[in-house]
């Protein structure tokens, strides 16, 4: 009789793990591809190298400032006083750094508008994704673009054709 009460228990358990493990489903998206192929990320990357465009055209504007200063200094240099030459090159020394200054605030700048434009559109395949993971039952949905999954095998599902519908892309 106990014996009876053991089998009886492992089979249970066996039947439990088995359906529970039916019931795991996995689905995998490649979240890189699906954000390039959005309308907005398009426009996007439009609005951020026309924003660069115009800091790398003030930019050069700069350094022929710049490069203009150079040549004056240098076709007067041998003729300078000590005091003007020292404050000249001066002036020279302190543009250069506020060019530097002006690159590394634009870099910044171009950082933050990316950060800006691409949080919208990352927030909104994120939402597109969780309600395909919902409506598909899934456990998991792996990023595979992320290359962190080392293995998904023919049975994980690719949402990528359901996230893409929510998100109205072919």
């Amino acid at each position: 009789m106990k014996f009876l009460k053991v089998l009886v228990v492992i089979a249970a358990v066996a039947f439990a793990g088995k359906v529970q493990a039916q019931d795991l489903k996995f689905g995998h998206v490649n979240i890189q591809q699906m954000v390039s192929e959005l309308p907005e990320k398009i426009s996007a990357d439009a609005e951020l190298q026309a924003e660069a465009q115009k800091l790398q055209e003030q930019l050069q504007v700069m350094e022929q400032d710049l490069g203009t200063k150079y040549n004056t200094y240098m076709a007067q240099r041998d003729t300078l006083p000590d005091l003007i030459r020292a404050t000249k090159e001066k002036e020279i020394q302190d543009y250069q750094q506020r060019m530097q200054q002006y690159s590394q605030m634009a870099q910044q700048s171009l950082g933050q508008k990316e950060q800006q434009l691409l949080q919208p559109i990352i927030m909104k395949v994120q939402k597109a994704i969780d309600e395909v993971g919902q409506e598909q039952g899934l456990i998991y949905i792996f990023d595979i673009s992320t290359q962190v999954v080392v293995y998904h095998s023919d049975k994980s599902m690719d949402c990528a054709p359901l996230v893409k519908a929510k998100l109205g892309v072919q």
